[in-house]
C-alpha cells in the first residue's frame, strides 16, 4: 500500500493528515483518530489493518497546536508526556480540526463508496462528538471517557454507531459505561460491546501495559464486520476497475 501526507487549512494553521491507500488505489474513506500517543506506531498499524480492509484512511495529527507531529513511546515516560498534552488540549477545538480533516478525506479523488470514523482513547470521544456534528455513514468509538457525560450528543446521531469499552477500565468506572449501555439501548443501527475484564486502550498492541489480545481480537472483528454492513468495500472487477 502507499501512503502520503495531506495539509488541512484551518483557522490558526494547517496540520498534517496522513493518508494510507489500499491496494486498490481508492475506496471509501475512514478518518482514524489518535490515541493520546499522537499519530505513531500503533495509529499507522491500525491505518494499515483499515487499508487493507480496502479503505482510504486519513489520520490528522490533532496536537499540532501544541506540539506538531507528536509521537511518544508506549512507555511510562511516554503516557506521562502525552497525558500532560492532553491535559492542555482543546477537546473543541479538536473536534472542529477533526471536522476539517474529514471534509478534506472525503474530497480527495481517491475517496468513494462514503466516509466513516474510528477513534480510540482521546479519538474515540472525539470521533463520537463529530458524528453529532457532521454526518459520517458510520463511527466506531473505541473506549472515549467524554462519551458518558456527553450523552445527550446522541440525539444529534442518526447514522450507524459502535461503541467498545473495557468493563475494568480505571479511566472510565463501569457505572459510566452502563450509563452509555443504558442510553443506547433500542437505538437503530447502535451497538455497545463490553470486554468486562479488559482495561483501557486493550486494542493497543503496541502498549504492552495496556494491550489483552483476546479482548483486542473480538473487538476488532466486531469492528471489521460493522464497517462491512455500513461502509461496504465495493470488490474489484476481474479487469481491475
Amino acid at each position: 500500500m502507499s501512503s502520503r501526507v495531506e495539509s488541512v487549512a484551518v483557522s490558526g494553521g494547517s496540520f498534517d493528515l496522513t493518508l494510507w491507500l489500499p491496494a486498490a488505489g481508492s475506496g471509501p474513506g475512514l478518518l482514524l483518530i489518535q490515541e493520546i500517543y499522537g499519530v505513531g506506531d500503533y495509529i499507522s498499524a491500525v491505518a494499515e489493518d483499515l487499508a487493507r480492509l480496502g479503505y482510504v484512511v486519513g489520520a490528522p495529527d490533532l496536537f499540532w497546536r501544541l506540539k506538531p507531529g507528536h509521537q511518544a513511546r508506549h512507555n511510562q515516560d511516554g503516557l506521562t508526556e502525552s497525558l500532560a498534552l492532553a491535559s492542555r488540549f482543546d477537546l473543541g477545538r479538536g473536534v472542529a480540526d477533526a471536522a476539517a480533516a474529514l471534509a478534506h478525506l472525503a474530497e480527495l479523488p481517491e475517496v468513494g463508496g462514503g466516509i466513516g470514523v474510528i477513534g480510540f482513547c482521546l479519538g474515540g470521544s472525539i470521533a463520537y462528538l463529530l458524528a453529532a456534528q457532521a454526518e459520517p455513514d458510520v463511527v466506531v468509538s473505541f473506549y472515549g471517557s467524554a462519551v458518558p457525560d456527553s450523552l445527550e450528543a446522541l440525539d444529534q446521531i442518526s447514522g450507524p454507531l459502535q461503541f467498545h469499552f473495557g468493563g475494568s477500565d480505571p479511566y472510565i468506572p463501569r457505572d459510566q459505561v452502563a450509563r452509555v449501555e443504558a442510553a443506547v439501548a433500542g437505538r437503530p443501527d447502535t451497538e455497545i460491546h463490553v470486554e468486562e475484564q479488559a482495561g483501557h486502550a486493550f486494542h493497543n498492541r503496541m502498549a504492552p501495559m495496556f494491550h489483552q489480545s483476546e479482548p483486542a481480537a473480538r473487538a476488532w472483528r466486531r469492528t471489521e464486520e460493522f464497517l462491512r454492513r455500513h461502509l461496504p468495500v465495493r470488490p474489484l472487477r476481474p479487469d481491475g476497475s
